[in-house]
């Protein structure tokens, strides 16, 4: 597992993008869409809420991600496959015990962990539920929220099976280092290290090739693979036709 060590999520972001595209493999999913692919990554952020938070390269500035934070935060009236708001506030769709439907607010049990036992491992939300992800198309992402609670700080480590790195980590981590913070003020603790865990790292180099061009500054900064440059051809490292 590939670390980065940034100071603010916006570089973190950046030199994410960076890594999967000068380092990863192109690969076509099972959906046949072509990405950049690469190893585990995590990325390690001391203070979250350090500016700038939303880095200048992307399309997504603070408009959508305040609005992204508060639909993970507070839930939103769209209709989705899955959201990660019920998945965390109110997990177990299609479960029930004894005749009675399932609904488990893991953030609240976070909490209520956490002020009961400070030093606990246990607190820790999942989104996965197998009998509705297995037969989804579009299934949940982030897997595993864990909240430790060391120094006097609250520190969030996250799970991702399969993380965008591009078009989604940024708003990923904006939006899970604000519910990291509503946990903080709950259990009365500041915010601390905030760890975010991508296990399949990639980039959808042809879909968002649009979106490379702002990080990649045309070579500059960012030195993709040879499929990528291919894909592209807006600067000298594009290969002949």
């Amino acid at each position: 597992m590939k670390i980065i060590r940034a100071p603010t999520i916006a570089r973190a972001h950046e030199l994410a993008v960076k890594m999967v595209l000068e380092k990863g493999w192109a690969l076509n999913t099972e959906d046949d869409e072509a990405t950049i692919e690469y190893e585990e990554l995590a990325l390690d952020i001391e203070d979250p809420f350090a500016e700038p938070m939303a880095s200048p390269c992307s399309r997504f500035q603070r408009r959508f991600l305040e609005t992204y934070a508060d639909n993970l935060l507070n839930g939103s009236e769209a209709e989705f496959e899955y959201d990660y708001h019920h998945r965390l506030f109110d997990w177990g769709e299609r479960l029930s015990i004894d005749g009675v439907n399932v609904h488990v607010d893991q953030i609240d049990y976070i909490i209520q962990k956490l002020k009961a036992s400070p030093e606990s491992r246990r607190a820790v939300a999942v989104t996965w539920n197998p009998v509705v992800d297995e037969s989804l198309d579009d299934c949940p992402c982030l897997q595993l929220v864990q909240c430790l609670l060391r120094d006097g700080r609250l520190q969030m480590k996250v799970v991702f099976r399969s993380n965008d790195m591009l078009s989604a980590s940024g708003a990923n981590m904006y939006a899970l280092v604000h519910l990291q913070k509503r946990i903080a003020d709950e259990v009365g603790a500041a915010c601390g290290r905030y760890t975010h865990i991508a296990l399949v790292p990639h980039v959808y180099y042809k879909r968002d090739l649009n979106d490379i061009t702002p990080f990649c500054k045309k070579g500059l900064e960012i030195q993709p693979v040879p499929e990528v440059c291919a894909a592209c051809g807006r600067c000298d490292r594009a290969p002949p036709r």
